[in-house]
Order: structure tokens, then sequence, then C-alpha cells
């Protein structure tokens, strides 16, 4: 029999546990804790030194005709993307030591701000111009980060790692891809029903080389992807807009851009944040789906409305075919294509304010959601609001004021979200309104006038010369006969739309070459010029060609010329 004496031990000289000090216990869980992490830590510096995994910073030290610089990392968006899908930014340096008298901004965002279809001539190009020709007496540095494909989540790592390089501004246009993106429900690239903190906890994780080698051991992303193939990946991710889902979608976003404007206000630089203008009256829902409880009858009975609508609108009869249409509504308000369908209608007959709404409609009960919805703009407004370091940049009511009875359509677009050079002019004015306004005194001091320089300016010193609009059109109308546009309601009408652009038969080769040699001899410094005068001249003149494109390079010992754009 084991008998415990009055020292705490057991007649067979064991400790009791009264005996155990609440020291000793906090020593065990220490060691517990801090020897599993110590071996961690070890374990990734280990990891490093031997060059596994990559690098996934924002940016890397590389060289800049001789001198240090920081360029684009390719590899960044490595903790985001399956293997074999990495979006990546397009070639940027900027030198490693701000000169005095610099003004440094970093566009973020998605493939809007990316600059889609062609980032030579995105909404950060022509902002940059604009910039240059009203205070030349500052260095603009307009550094475009953004990554497509990529939302919030991806964001605000992006902005704490930027906070570094001595940003004065952070402009920010994002919110299109916030469903679809890493983290969203209706994506194809990373795990679902996730909270937040889950969220951050596996992207810090996939940053570090332990967690990339991890990864890859278990096979990498568990869909198992093998290519990017754009929109049409997520054509069975279909979200609807009353799904318990999109609760914790406009939660995160509403977190994400607050944290950012934190970050933001401890780095002692600002952010410009923009509400997302979309094409509404010539974007057809990508995809629509009946109300869940929807009994058999009633599905009988709204496609008989249906089928009877379209006989009728397809005839010029929209008042009688908008009957049918409301009746079927009437039965089943969610189906999006329904609700664009009522739109045309009432815009054909004049009703334009309940066209507007019905647009809007449609564009909210989108199952495929690439847009962004009014919901996900209005959180935009209201983080934008909370913090004195974060200002608003109204691009939904910009493009409103600039359309037809206040509804954006092909005038300002090339398809759902990407703007036309019409649509990207105003979007860079309507940043340059606000970046005018927070510049210091001494900057503002210096303009050269008291008007934003024209659009025809901004394309005259970007050289988007005829040639350049026909390509780009181009590139749009390969991307319209691909899902999921080919399913859209007006697909035909949009093709017939961007065909129209595409007419190379005027093109005359010595007006392009002229256009280009004037806008390098007004900025020779500027690299996508080189560039994208390379590309003009690779058919024709080979030799000046090579040498266009050498001049491009983005830095020293570049690995790739360009990774968004290949030669025609």
């Amino acid at each position: 029999m084991v008998t415990v004496s009055k020292d705490g031990q057991t007649s067979e000289g064991i400790p009791t546990l009264r005996k155990v000090s609440w020291r000793r216990w906090l020593s065990i869980s220490a060691t517990a804790i801090l020897v599993p992490a110590v071996v961690l830590v070890l374990a990734e510096v280990v990891l490093r030194l031997c060059g596994v995994g990559t690098p996934t910073g924002v940016m890397r030290p590389c060289t800049d005709q001789g001198h240090a610089a920081y360029c684009d990392n390719q590899f960044f968006p490595v903790p985001f993307f399956p293997s074999g899908m990495y979006r990546t930014p397009r070639p940027y340096v900027i030198p490693a030591k701000k000169a005095p008298g610099t003004y440094r901004i970093f566009v973020l965002g998605e493939s809007v701000a990316w600059g889609d279809p062609d980032p030579t001539y995105g909404f950060a190009r022509y902002l940059e111009v604009m910039l240059r020709e009203r205070y030349p007496s500052t260095r603009f540095e307009v550094i475009n980060t953004s990554i497509t494909a990529i939302n919030s989540h991806v964001l605000l790592p992006m902005v704490k790692d930027l906070a570094q390089y001595q940003p004065d501004l952070f402009v920010i246009y994002t919110g299109n891809t916030e469903v679809v993106g890493p983290f969203g429900p209706g994506t194809v690239l990373t795990p679902l029903d996730l909270t937040l903190p889950a969220i951050r906890t596996r992207i810090f994780l996939n940053s570090t080389r332990l967690g990339q080698l991890v990864g890859k051991a278990a096979g990498g992303n568990r869909n198992n992807a093998s290519e990017w193939r754009g929109m049409e990946m997520f054509l069975e991710r279909q979200v609807r807009a009353d799904s318990p889902q999109m609760r914790p979608v406009y939660e995160n976003f509403a977190a994400n851009l607050r944290d950012i404007g934190a970050v933001v206000r401890r780095s002692g630089s600002r952010v410009l944040i923009s509400t997302v203008a979309t094409n509404l009256k010539d974007c057809a829902p990508f995809a629509s789906l009946h109300r869940e409880d929807i009994r058999q009858d009633e599905l009988k009975s709204w496609e008989e409305l249906v089928q009877r609508g379209v006989a009728l609108d397809e005839a010029g009869s929209h008042s009688e075919a908008l009957k049918l249409y409301l009746s079927a509504a009437d039965i089943d308000p969610q189906y999006a294509e329904l609700q664009f369908r009522i739109a045309r209608c009432l815009w054909a007959i004049g009703d334009f304010a309940g066209a507007k709404e019905r647009f809007v409609r449609a564009q909210d009960l989108d199952t495929l959601r690439f847009r962004a919805d009014t919901r996900l703009n209005e959180v935009i407004r209201t983080a934008t609001g909370e913090n004195p370091n974060v200002g608003l940049v109204d691009a939904a009511a910009v493009f409103a004021g600039e359309s037809a009875q206040g509804v954006p359509g092909g005038e300002l677009f090339y398809e759902h979200v990407h703007m036309n050079p019409r649509g990207t002019y105003l979007l860079a004015r309507a940043f340059f309104s606000q970046i005018v306004s927070i510049l210091p005194a001494e900057m503002r001091s210096g303009a050269a006038g008291a008007d934003v320089v024209s659009q025809e300016e901004c394309e005259r010193l970007l050289a988007f010369t005829a040639y350049d609009r026909v390509r780009v059109a181009g590139l749009v109308l390969s991307k319209l006969e691909r899902p999921p546009f080919t399913s859209q309601l007006n697909h035909s009408e949009e093709v017939q739309r961007i065909k129209t652009q595409t007419d190379a038969s005027g093109l005359n080769y010595g007006d392009i070459v002229a256009q280009y040699q004037w806008a390098l001899v007004q900025n020779p410094q500027d690299r996508l010029l080189h560039l994208n005068y390379g590309f003009l001249l690779h058919r024709y003149e080979p030799a000046a060609a090579e040498k266009e494109l050498l001049a491009a390079l983005p830095y020293d010992n570049a690995p790739v010329l360009c990774n968004w754009r290949k030669f025609d």
C-alpha cells in the first residue's frame, strides 16, 4: 500500500501533484511551446539559406543601369494561387534610394488597375502623364504593382510590405474579384469556408519557406489546377446574391480596407480608394439561377411567360413584352437575366429611371460575380470615411455622370469592367483630381497650368495610335469569343460592336512610326514606349526592333522582356 508523508511524497518517494508548483507547470508549458517554435524558426532559416522555396515580398533587390534598385518579385503571388497559375505584375523598377523631390505612388488592384487588356495603356499610365505634364518640376514615380484576379485579402499584405519603400500615396481600385479572387466563395484558387483569422494565418504560413515545402509535399493546392484559363475556370462557382456565403465577403472586405487604412496611417502616407464602375447597360449577366424554393408548376408558368415575352421583344413590341416579363418576375424575381430583359424594355420605352434600377438589380443578381455589386461599393464608401488618411474616389458616380441617363455602358467599357480609352481616361482623371488636392504645397506651386491634360494629349504622349487601338480591340474580341461571355444574352451584339473597332484597312505604317518617334522624343526614358515601338517594328525592321526592345528592358538582367504581351 502506498502512503503519503507530511513532506508531500509517497512512501515510494514520488512527489504528489500538490507539490508541483505553478512555476514548474509554467516552465513545462513554456518549454512545450518554445521548443517547437525554435525548431520551426531554425528550419525556416535553414530552408532560406539552402534556397528552398521562393521569397514572397512584393519587391526584390536588383540593379538598374548599374544602380541599386528594387524590382517586381514574380514570386509574390505564390501564397495565393495554385502551382502553375500564378498571376504576376508587369515588370517595374524603382531606385533603392528615393531621390529628393520625388512623389512615390503605388497603384494596387486587380485586372482593371493592372490595365487589362493592355497595361501599357492602363489608367496608371494616363495618371502618370497627367501628373508629369501638370507638375514638370516634380518627379512622379507611379508604380503599378497590380495583379490580375487578386482581391483585398492580397492587397492588405501588399500594402504592409510596400509601406517600407517610402510611399507618399497608395492608389487602390478593387472590388470586382472579391468573390472570385483568393479565399472568396466563388473562387477556384484557394480553399473555401475560412474565417478571416484563418485566411490571414494561411497566407502567413504559405509565405514561409517551410509552408511552401509542406504544401509542395502535400501535392499543392487541392484544386489541382495546371494552367490559367481565365474567367471560364469559374463557371461552376456560381454564388447567389442571398447566399449566406456573401455576408463574410462584405465583412472581410470592410475589415481588410480598415486595416489597409491603419497600415497607411502608421506609415505616414496616404491612400485613395475608389468605388468600382461597371458596365450596366451593355453587359448582360453571365449566369442566372432561379430562386431555390421555386415549384415545378411555378417554373413552368415562368418559362411560358418569358418565352412569349421574348417573341414580342424581338418583334419590337417592348411594352407588351414588358408586361409578360413583369408577370414572370412576380413568380421569380431572382433570375438575373430576366431583370436585364426588363431593363432593356424599360429603356426602349423611355423609362430610364426604371431601367437603371433593373440594370443594377441584374448585375447584383448575377451568379458569376465578376463585377462589384452595389453593397461592395457601399463598403468602400463607408471604409473611406473612417480614417483621415483614406480618401474616396467615387468612380461609380463619375462614370454615371458621363453616361446617358446615368447608366454606364459600351461607350466607356470594352466588356464587363475593363475600360476603353475614354473610360480609362475618366478613371485616371478622377484620381488625378484627388491627388492634386493632397500634394504638398511646394509641389503644387510648380504647376505648369490650371487644367488636366486632355484625353487626346495623354494618348499622343503614350503613343496610343490607331494601330494600337485596333490591336487592343483584337485582344478584347478574342476574350469575348470564350465563356462566360458566349452565354450572355447580348453576346452577338457585343461581338459586333468590338469587331467594328478591329478594322485595320486604313492604317498608315509611316504615320504610326512617326507618332511613336514623336512620343519618344518627349519622354525618351519611357520603357513602355520603347516596348510597344519595338513590337510595331519587329515585322518590318528587325534590327531597329531589337534596339527598342533592349531599351525596354525593365531592369538589368531581366529574365523576360515582358510577361503581359507576346509577339503578334
